[in-house]
């Protein structure tokens, strides 16, 4: 089988980390990038050497299957087993095991040792419980062979609570080895476009709490039966999905997604609800029967969110509201792929819980910092940065003391700062432009570092702010002399330090109005408009 470009760099960048240096690596592929395939040549490559044994773990039997039919299909003649009791297998002594973390946990010795163990999906790893399944697993593999290797392979290398996988006490992983763009693979077809349509209405979160990194569900259904919202949404999705093949829906709870059932075939949809207390062999019916285009739509709370291939999904629907990024990036993962066979050319996005305003672009999620303090430390109270007058608060106010700007009430401790404009793709934020209303200056300084001219446009109620480096050599000095020469009167010389520039800034002429790129964590400069008369600055 001929790998993908991307397919063939990430397993160069395993084989490169292992030369170079003793840890453990993390691969990041998007969903629907092919992990499988990759999984499965890395196998196949492994075990060309001589007295080789391969584990591969992971939490879900969808997974299992999946990865195991893929190793078996590239290579027919693998010497390959199975290990889960929901896949009634137990084959022991296969060089080459995929086993269910739930079934093997307890088991290492039993099965012996292994050269290399693989994770998939190894963002469910809680490295911080010392008893975990996978912990206590990867240590007693570890007395067996202490030079047993791990490898890590997630869309999302980040959980909430913790932050990315490769830092904070007692990480898994020790380093990203390999991080693919997914636009990149939009562009050149090996995914999907997501394109996204707001409902007409949101839940109010006013009343929602958070509880363990994620919103209450017994609240989120109080505030979706008092606004009504299930009805109206099915309505409004039923008319988007016209054209639509196949629809995924994620409900609040069992009982939410049965009441969506019921609404939907009102409205003449074929749905069905797979959840977590659904007989193995009954959610494996429903799903094949999902992929094959027998059922319409599946209502899922609690699964369908890693471990679920099912590339003819063209309309994803969230009545619900998320809390977790790495939760919302799986879910809208499950529209990534790509089906030639059904003429696929995106799959809609259809939001009821503000979720792609609160989360940003999938391809931007800005991971919370890890939490690496031991226990009972004392540590540094969140922060929050007021958008109106920038000023550095604790994240818990509500009001701002110094201007007075309201927080909105259900704002949370945010993981990403961008305004999102309802984009699911960094290239979907087009750039605007904002008028300046006035323009300030002062000197920034930073720690072994020249210091520099921080520029602040004030837009509105909106503030910009750049900074432009006289000090410093190269490319950051000639962008400094650009930007001088573009806003002094002719005849005027390049400041020879900040301190200069600052006393002649309020002589520079104002742009009218400046091109802002938001696509990015920092709203990001692109362009200046300097038609209209010259405006004074405050120095």
């Amino acid at each position: 089988m001929k790998l993908r470009w991307y397919q063939d760099e990430s397993l160069s960048a395993i084989y490169q980390y292992w030369q170079q240096q003793q840890g453990n690596p993390l691969v990041c592929v998007p969903t629907g990038g092919g992990k499988s395939v990759i999984i499965a040549e890395f196998i196949r490559r492994v075990m060309q050497f001589s007295n080789q044994r391969v584990l591969m773990l992971s939490h879900v039997k969808e997974i299992l299957e999946q990865n195991y039919a893929k190793l078996n299909q590239l290579w027919p003649t693998c010497p390959s087993g199975i290990y889960s009791a929901s896949l009634r297998r137990k084959d022991h002594q296969a060089d080459v095991l995929f086993a269910g973390i739930q079934s093997v946990y307890n088991k290492a010795f039993d099965l012996g040792p292994f050269n290399i163990i693989i994770v998939d999906e190894c963002h469910l790893i809680n490295a911080g419980k010392d008893d975990s399944m996978y912990t206590r697993f990867l240590n007693d593999a570890k007395l067996m062979n202490p030079l047993v290797k791990l490898v890590g392979f997630t869309a999302t290398p980040y959980r909430m609570k913790t932050g990315l996988l490769t830092e904070g006490e007692g990480a898994l992983f020790n380093d990203v080895v390999y991080n693919v763009d997914i636009q990149k693979l939009i562009d050149q077809g090996f995914l999907s476009p997501l394109i996204s349509q707001p409902g007409s209405e949101q839940i109010d979160l006013s009343n929602v709490s958070i509880r363990q990194g994620e919103f209450v569900t017994r609240d989120l259904e109080k505030a979706l039966n008092a606004q009504d919202l299930t009805r109206k949404a099915l309505r409004e999705i039923s008319e988007w999905g016209q054209d639509r093949k196949a629809w995924l829906i994620f409900g609040v709870s069992v009982n939410h997604c049965l009441q969506i059932i019921t609404m939907l075939k009102d409205h003449g949809i074929h749905a069905e609800c797979v959840h977590g207390q659904t007989p193995i062999g009954l959610r494996s019916q429903l799903i094949e029967d999902y992929k094959q285009g027998r059922i319409r739509c599946l209502v899922s709370q609690g699964v369908l969110t890693t471990g679920f291939d099912a590339p003819r999904t063209d309309l994803i629907a969230i009545l619900r509201a998320i809390h977790s990024p790495g939760l919302y990036v799986q879910i809208l993962g499950r529209g990534l792929r790509i089906s030639p066979e059904t003429d696929k050319t995106d799959c809609l996005v259809l939001d009821y819980g503000d979720n792609i305003e609160r989360h940003g672009p999938i391809d931007n999620i800005q991971p919370p910092k890890s939490k690496s303090r031991k226990s009972g430390e004392s540590g540094e109270a969140p922060t929050k940065q007021c958008p109106k007058c920038e000023s550095l608060l604790q994240a818990i106010l509500r009001e701002c003391p110094s201007c007075g700007h309201a927080f909105p009430a259900s704002e949370s401790l945010p993981h990403n700062d961008q305004v999102s404009k309802g984009a699911l793709l960094k290239s979907q934020i087009k750039p605007v432009w904002l008028s300046v209303t006035d323009v300030s200056y002062s000197i920034h300084r930073k720690l072994n570092a020249p210091p520099s001219l921080k520029v602040t446009y004030r837009c509105g109620f909106e503030f910009v702010n750049e900074w432009v480096c006289f000090e410093h050599k190269g490319y950051a000095k000639a962008k400094a002399a650009k930007w001088w020469f573009k806003r002094a009167s002719l005849g005027g010389q390049l400041p020879r330090s900040t301190e200069e520039a600052l006393q002649d800034a309020p002589t520079l002429k104002i742009p009218n109005a400046i091109q802002v790129s938001q696509a990015d964590k920092y709203p990001h400069i692109l362009n200046y408009d300097f038609s209209e008369s010259p405006q004074q600055a405050s120095a």
